[in-house]
């Protein structure tokens, strides 16, 4: 079957991010909005610029952390997908999993294969795949730079795409922790 992925058990699950984005959200609006007439970095703006900045801020952190929660969702994705194939579950997304394993070893791709499998050879919601093909076409869009603008279907922020690690959570449980 080939060399073993050895996982490295330092996935986040989508309740860590979760806590991360609340910490930084709390920050970023005490940073802007408690005493910005004594704070130095802010001589000179109106109460309208401050709101503004402090939008801008919340959305690139909200664009952070839907990266951090798509690759989270990833991760979880790929680590069910190895440990079918490693523990030799009879199901049939399982034997799917073999099948392709032996043709793409760890690197099945995500979108291509594993997601696929799952739509095929489960009863997970379509709906929910279609979203995380779109979710993923977000990320890269992310990841490379923002150069283009994508098709997504609908628009992506931090909140859409933690509800959606929510519902895949229900299929993948490890993504919950």
């Amino acid at each position: 079957m080939g060399e073993r992925v050895a996982f490295s058990g330092e996935q986040l699950g989508i309740a860590q991010i979760a806590e991360h984005y609340n910490v930084i959200e709390k920050a970023l609006r005490s940073h802007y909005l408690t005493s910005p007439a004594s704070n130095p970095n802010f001589f000179g703006y109106t109460y309208h610029e401050l709101r503004e900045e402090l939008t801008a801020r919340l959305e690139e952190e909200g664009r952070m952390m839907a990266m951090s929660v798509l690759a989270a969702i990833e991760a979880a994705f790929r680590v069910d997908y190895l440990q079918r194939v490693y523990e030799r579950k009879k199901d049939p997304l399982s034997r799917e999993f073999r099948r392709i394993y032996k043709k793409k070893g760890p690197r099945a791709g995500l979108e291509e294969e594993i997601l696929e499998g799952w739509k095929n050879e489960t009863q997970i919601p379509p709906r929910l795949i279609s979203d995380l093909r779109s979710a993923f076409r977000f990320r890269h869009w992310l990841a490379h730079g923002r150069y283009w603008n994508p098709k997504l279907g609908r628009k992506f922020d931090y909140f859409g795409v933690q509800t959606l690690a929510q519902q895949a959570a229900g299929v993948v449980p490890a993504l919950a922790q």
